[in-house]
């Protein structure tokens, strides 16, 4: 009597950093470096052949680029414009767009709206969601107003499953909520773990390019604030967006980190509010709505978040302490950053700040990572240290040198135009080799080669 032989495992380690392979286990990551990445994995390898067979069995014949029919691929329009913008124009059909940020910023809730924009005006759309049941979806769409459309709702982690759906409804838009509860039955390991990321994200890549089906998924973070998982998930993925925000504000900004059919670092704006994210569609006259006027330590910076400039308030303020080593804070802009700035201010200028408790904040809770701001940053320090405030119709842009030096910024005529639309009639910048061509209306333009030149003419003059 014959005996059925018993299917052959194979453990294998991969890390959730990388995603590589290792046959045994070690604590550091030989590939990427890592500690404590290193994932268990029970492999089939018969079930690992039979889908290696069948893939190649169902692959695809090279086409020819001249035959290739490209007409009537469009974007897929959206009512959402910072969301639109932030993609590229629109939704491409076939795209798997991964959007991710800290638990309860509000990625779900911008995905609903977005779901029912495009099942109002587009054609049905679908939500799967494996964190939340119908019955709490549905609260969350009444909450957000939403009316009747071709919105459907599937609440189930079995990724088969909803595949199965998704092919038989050919939805023009679906969401998967979130990729780390999905599972398939094919991979042995719990949902979460990294082949079961990896897998999933692939099966739904096929499904999105075969279908034309644009797919977005949500995506978990680390406590560090890296996207969770394997990090070929985000390799697959055509477009990678970021929601980020603090906590105690209610801006957030969605920020795009990678897309194949757009630019990269481009932001969208929104207010978190009880009838869902609502478009800021003037960032800057929010981030500057409450500066108080003639307060020492205020000053606005002029930068670039992706193609859109951003005028926001960045504060200084300096006390005396007994300290032996004064505290040094910055919120919203580089730790590192502010050490520089103190050093050039001290050996530079003579603003010694050595027996002073120094802080740094950008208000709105904005995240400023471009030297544009290391000027405003500078002038805001020395107004609190010396109790001068900055006029209020004046705004900053520069990168300081060790020198003590200004150096020029990019796209300097866009950040010029913000400042002059938002009612500002004085911007500094760093003196430039040629005049600038075209400057706007109204808006006068004061040069500066050194840092302490910049602190005379923003200090030194009335308002």
């Amino acid at each position: 009597m014959s005996r059925t032989a018993a299917p052959k495992l194979k453990t294998r380690y991969v890390c959730s950093n990388c995603g590589s392979v290792q046959m045994r286990w070690a604590g550091k990551c030989p590939d990427c470096g890592e500690w404590n990445t290193l994932v268990e994995e029970v492999v089939d390898e018969a079930r690992e052949k039979s889908r290696q067979s069948t893939r190649a069995a169902g692959s695809l014949a090279p086409q020819k680029l001249s035959a290739i029919q490209a007409d009537g691929f469009h974007r897929l329009p959206l009512a959402i414009g910072e969301f639109s913008r932030v993609l590229g124009g629109g939704i491409v059909p076939g795209s798997l767009v991964l959007v991710a940020g800290d638990p309860g910023i509000g990625k779900s809730t911008l995905l609903m709206q977005a779901a029912v924009s495009t099942a109002q005006q587009v054609g049905p759309a679908l939500y799967v969601s494996g964190e939340e049941s119908a019955q709490q979806l549905k609260m969350r769409a009444q909450r957000l107003g939403v009316g009747d459309s071709d919105l459907y709702l599937l609440t189930d982690t079995n990724l088969d499953n909803a595949i199965y759906q998704i092919e038989a409804m050919k939805p023009r838009l679906t969401i998967i909520d979130s990729i780390q509860t999905m599972y398939l039955d094919s991979v042995s390991s719990s949902p979460g773990a990294v082949s079961q990321v990896r897998e999933c994200a692939l099966r739904l890549q096929a499904l999105a390019k075969s279908q034309d089906i644009a797919v977005f998924i949500v995506g978990h973070v680390t406590k560090e604030g890296a996207i969770a998982g394997p990090k070929v998930l985000e390799h697959i993925v055509d477009t990678v967006l970021h929601m980020e925000g603090d906590r105690f504000h209610s801006f957030r900004l969605l920020r795009s980190i990678k897309n194949r059919f757009g630019a990269t670092s481009e932001v969208g704006v929104f207010e978190m509010a009880g009838v869902g994210m609502i478009e800021v569609t003037n960032p800057s006259e929010a981030f500057l709505a409450e500066r108080m006027s003639f307060a020492p330590g205020s000053a606005v910076a002029v930068t670039m978040e992706g193609t859109r400039p951003l005028l926001v308030e960045v504060q200084g303020l300096t006390s005396p302490t007994q300290n032996p080593m004064p505290r040094r804070t910055a919120n919203g802009w580089d730790y590192n950053r502010l050490f520089l700035i103190l050093a050039v201010l001290a050996k530079r200028v003579g603003i010694r700040l050595h027996d002073q408790d120094v802080f740094v904040n950008v208000v709105g809770g904005m995240t400023i990572e471009e030297p544009a701001a290391d000027l405003p940053a500078a002038i805001a320090i020395a107004s609190a240290h010396k109790g001068a405030p900055v006029p209020m119709d004046l705004a900053i842009i520069g990168e300081v040198g060790l020198s003590g030096e200004l150096r020029s910024v990019g796209q300097l005529p866009a950040r010029l135009n913000e400042a002059a639309k938002l009612g500002f009639k004085r911007c500094l910048i760093p003196k430039l080799s040629r005049p600038i061509e075209r400057p706007p209306a109204g808006l006068r333009i004061l040069s500066a080669r050194s840092l302490g030149e910049a602190l005379d003419l923003a200090l030194g003059q009335p308002d």
